[in-house]
């Protein structure tokens, strides 16, 4: 597949990192009220590569094993979000989350349930948020957990060449603790070229607008 495939116009690639922006600020403030914490995220980057490429990304930037909390969505475009943080940063999310004075054990007796609750609440804010701006509706699945490494997080190894990956670089702030993640979504062809072509036409109306 050519890059030309997958990537994004400068315009296009602008309108998605402020849709994701958009759509995590709204999960922060989310997160906020659950935690009654400050909670800061920003989203720098966002890239569409292979799953292979994804794979190699995070294995470049994260030697720890990584875990994950994992929701299918469907309707205008469909696929697979995944939020991924290194395994120490996933405890340190729980205590934020679950409260400071916890033990280790208490911290790995809470982890699943806690990232669950915390990953369900950013991906679905995020996707609810991004799908509203595109004047769409998604249907989300319940969390799922998985740990691992990049190809196995990623599935490389069921060699699906039509499956791409919009992967961003998420940095999170949580009680003054500094904690980074990556979300990433699945989504094959198709699936892609209607989010990209939902994003054209909230560039055009957006223009529209600044020509009124």
């Amino acid at each position: 597949m050519s890059q030309d495939a997958i990537g994004l116009t400068e315009l296009q690639q602008d309108a998605f990192t402020e849709l994701v922006n958009i759509g995590v600020s709204r999960a922060a403030a989310s997160l906020r009220t659950m935690i009654g914490t400050q909670v800061l995220l920003s989203v720098p980057s966002v890239e569409i590569v292979s799953r292979k490429a994804a794979a190699r990304l995070i294995g470049e930037r994260e030697a720890a094993p990584l875990v994950v909390v994992h929701q299918d969505f469907e309707g205008a475009f469909a696929g697979r979000a995944l939020l991924i943080f290194p395994q120490e940063n996933g405890r340190e999310l729980v205590r934020a989350v679950a409260g400071e004075e916890l033990s280790p054990d208490e911290v790995a007796a809470l982890e699943d349930e806690a990232l669950a609750e915390t990953g369900n609440i950013i991906l679905n804010g995020c996707l609810a948020t991004m799908a509203n701006m595109l004047q769409r509706t998604l249907t989300m699945s319940l969390p799922g957990i998985q740990r691992g490494d990049g190809p196995r997080i990623f599935g490389t190894e069921a060699g699906d060449a039509d499956s791409l990956v919009l992967f961003l670089y998420i940095d999170f702030s949580v009680s003054e603790r500094d904690i980074r993640g990556y979300l990433a979504m699945l989504m094959d062809l198709p699936s892609l070229e209607s989010l990209r072509a939902l994003v054209d036409e909230f560039i055009a109306r957006a223009l529209g607008d600044l020509d009124a």
